[in-house]
């Protein structure tokens, strides 16, 4: 039986997700279809009971909105999602007639994996662009890559919970700071992730363009359509590594295949998912 996945946000007609879980299973000689299915949150419970006595599923990845709200339509939540509570991926686990849901987050690895490649350094001073469910994985990320402060900006502080939520979980400490403070703030700092929505970072990146060059670190911008953005423009002039948020998705889309399809991803998948959205091959 074929087996079946989909990207599950809203909106979600921009999403690469499929190009690359495409392209992989291709590489892998594995047949699982793989779609993007607009859900909204009020929408979401709804749609996972829809599922239920359907055995072709075997996966779903999870986008903005719905990271947060799909731990509730988990049976069991592993790994880095159970302490943040924020997942972007479930499996269908089969055993004889019993279909189990897993959440995991697999949004900390990609963040981890291709930040380290750009050279961020060691123990870095990191800060945080926006506090949604995406924020949450780059606490985590941010902990792994051995800091132990970080600033998170947002424009209202009432919504950085995810933020703060996932830096108690792992023991990091943090400090919300209004946007209006980031270009200064961040013109130097070591590692700078930005889980802004498309554009929505253009204002802060004309401040940044406004401010002397001082030899900054690197940028992670989660956002990757259009691109280049305007932040990560701004930041590669003045002298900074940017990082597409397009090699972030592709790392924690191989974890995600991976778990869905039950194979190793190598090199040579790797390969393929970077061709299927256009991002440079790597040396890894």
């Amino acid at each position: 039986m074929s087996r079946r996945a989909a990207v599950l946000g809203h909106p979600i007609s921009h999403s690469k997700s499929p190009a690359l879980h495409t392209a992989a299973y291709a590489k892998l000689g594995v047949d699982i279809g793989y779609s993007a299915i607009d859900v909204t949150v009020a929408g979401l419970p709804a749609f996972m009971e829809s599922l239920r006595g359907d055995g072709s599923w075997c996966g779903l990845s999870v986008t903005m909105p719905l990271k947060s709200a799909m731990v509730r339509e988990v049976d069991e939540v592993r790994g880095a999602g159970a302490q943040l509570g924020v997942i972007n991926t479930v499996v269908f686990e089969h055993d004889g007639g019993t279909v189990r849901r897993s959440g995991y987050n697999t949004d900390v690895a990609g963040i981890v994996e291709s930040v380290r490649y750009a050279g961020v350094a060691s123990t870095p001073h990191a800060a945080i662009l926006g506090g949604g469910g995406t924020s949450a994985a780059a606490v985590a990320a941010v902990r792994e890559l051995g800091a132990s402060h970080v600033d998170v900006f947002v424009r209202d502080a009432a919504r950085a919970g995810d933020a703060e939520a996932a830096a108690a979980a792992v023991g990091i400490s943090l400090t919300v700071r209004p946007l209006t403070q980031a270009a200064t703030a961040v013109a130097g700092t070591d590692l700078v992730i930005s889980t802004f929505p498309p554009r929505a970072a253009d204002d802060l990146a004309e401040e940044l363009a406004a401010l002397p060059a001082t030899g900054a670190g690197v940028l992670l911008d989660v956002a990757y359509d259009p691109w280049p953005s305007r932040i990560a423009e701004v930041w590669s002039g003045h002298g900074g590594a940017v990082v597409p948020g397009l090699e972030m998705l592709m790392y924690q889309a191989a974890e995600q295949i991976r778990l869905f399809s039950g194979c190793d991803v190598d090199t040579a998948v790797i390969d393929v998912m970077c061709d299927s959205v256009g991002l440079p091959r790597r040396v890894f």
